[in-house]
């Protein structure tokens, strides 16, 4: 039987500026500058730079009858003297003459995968042995291993290349690469390429050799710390068994590491989104808009389509549809300019009520004068929805007196002690960190004893949290930190 009803739904819907204004939130200060950048390149109607020297320029252009000559600019009259306007139209007056990018010779450096190939060059290989080697080359990951299954690359060969070789014959050239350097290259896992290395070293010394047998007959045993059983097995004193541990711990687990790529990119330099400086006791917060530039809308052309709108009589299609073309322009680069005013305006409303929740933190850089602070705080301070707050915080970056700090790390969740004061749980992996870091090696502290000594510091927290707190401080299980 068919019903039907009515039904009234409260549905939120996004209008195009606002995902514009929520995007833009999201970006930290150097992407914003390469979204302004590419907004200018794309929209002829943006302008950046101050509107009066804009002004002052447009009138001396008039002035100067030659001035035309060394300054070209888009007139509307571009977009309707041919139907299809080509697209170099829309951004080729948006670059300079010094932008033009020339053939400049660079030294290229050696990749890694080169540096390989070259000592391949060295070894005297039939030619199909040589391409079969070059292939493997090719499968070996920038740590150092080759990671796919020989039985699949044997596949490859005959499907992509129609060469037909075997397992045994492309095992037998792996171990002619696993020679090359740095030691452990062409490893399949992480056993194989520690004793690649061992291998290196020569059986001579005892340590070595013992090192050698700890790695081939217990190596599991030894990657979860099982040294007891290790050393019981092997009937070796406490000294040459800690003798035989170190040389392990001397050995690359990433051996393609080892190899510096000279033209590898440094990482990159952390630029603030917010500088805070304390003068006097006061505290000073601003945008670093260093990049950011200016933007506003050309004069030129609000001052076109004002006057081809008031002759809409005498203009054909193309001039309609010219108008029509500048007017979205216009409108796209005032809700650009909106969105960025919006953004602006968010950051520094939120940060200032970041500054404010934790002010004595920021007066002083004490770590211990940090407030327990979770989103929801700043959102009810500001009247912001959690979730801007959290687009606000991430990615961001505020330069202070005391060092830079990403925003992430104002926040954290808090507890009370026994005695009801409430902390900030960053206070308490502290001294869970300070704890391990202080701890005896041979002996490592349990999550039950930690908990135990944090009792004992009146924060009375359970075995599972203080796993949790470990776990976020990447400390591992006080099995796997137990050293000799």
């Amino acid at each position: 039987m068919l019903k039907q009803s009515l039904q009234q739904k409260l549905l939120q819907k996004l209008s195009p500026q606002q995902i514009q204004v929520i995007k833009l939130l999201e970006l930290p200060t150097l992407q914003l500058e390469e979204r302004i950048k590419k907004e200018l390149e794309e929209n002829p109607v943006l302008d950046e730079g101050n509107t009066e020297e804009d002004y002052r320029d447009d009138n001396q252009a008039e002035e100067s009858p030659d001035s035309d000559k060394d300054k070209e600019e888009f007139s509307l009259e571009d977009y309707i003297d041919d139907d299809d306007t080509p697209s170099y139209k829309l951004s080729a007056q948006n670059y300079s003459k010094d932008d033009k990018h020339e053939d400049i010779p660079f030294s290229g450096g050696t990749t890694f995968h080169e540096q390989l190939i070259s000592q391949l060059g060295l070894r005297i290989l039939a030619p199909e042995k040589a391409a079969l080697a070059e292939y493997l080359i090719g499968n070996i990951d920038e740590d150092g291993y080759l990671r796919r299954d020989i039985d699949n690359i044997v596949d490859d060969l005959a499907f992509s290349t129609g060469i037909n070789t075997s397992f045994e014959e492309l095992v037998e050239i792996l171990h002619v690469i696993q020679d090359f350097d740095p030691a452990g290259i062409g490893a399949r896992d992480l056993q194989e390429c520690l004793l690649l290395q061992i291998k290196r070293k020569g059986s001579h010394n005892p340590d070595v050799k013992n090192a050698h047998i700890i790695l081939k007959k217990y190596f599991d045993e030894f990657t979860r710390k099982h040294y007891d059983k290790i050393q019981k097995r092997l009937n070796l004193e406490d000294e040459d068994f800690k003798c035989a541990v170190d040389e392990i711990l001397k050995l690359n687990p990433k051996p393609g590491g080892a190899f510096v790529n000279p033209m590898s990119k440094p990482s990159p330099t952390i630029i603030p989104d917010f500088i805070l400086e304390e003068q006097d006791g006061e505290l000073n917060l601003s945008l670093n808009s260093r990049n950011v530039p200016d933007l506003h809308i050309s004069r030129s052309y609000s001052e076109m389509l004002q006057d081809y709108s008031n002759n809409k009589e005498n203009q054909s299609k193309e001039q309609k549809d010219a108008v029509m073309f500048v007017k979205q322009k216009l409108d796209s680069a005032k809700w650009f300019i909106d969105a960025i005013k919006q953004r602006q305006n968010t950051l520094l409303v939120s940060m200032n009520a970041i500054i404010e929740f934790q002010r004595e933190y920021f007066m002083e850089g004490d770590e211990r004068k940090l407030r327990p602070m979770i989103l929801k705080d700043i959102a009810e301070i500001t009247g912001l929805d959690i979730s801007t707050i959290s687009r606000v915080s991430n990615s961001k970056y505020i330069q202070t007196h005391f060092g830079i700090f990403s925003l992430k790390y104002f926040f954290s969740e808090g507890m009370q002690t026994d005695s009801g004061e409430e902390v900030s749980t960053r206070e308490i992996k502290n001294i869970l960190q300070e704890c391990v870091d202080n701890e005896d090696k041979r002996k490592p502290l349990t999550d039950d004893k930690l908990a135990a000594i944090l009792k004992e510091k009146s924060y009375v927290i359970a075995r599972r949290t203080v796993a949790k707190y470990r776990e976020q401080l990447n400390i591992p299980v006080a099995r796997l930190r137990k050293e000799l």
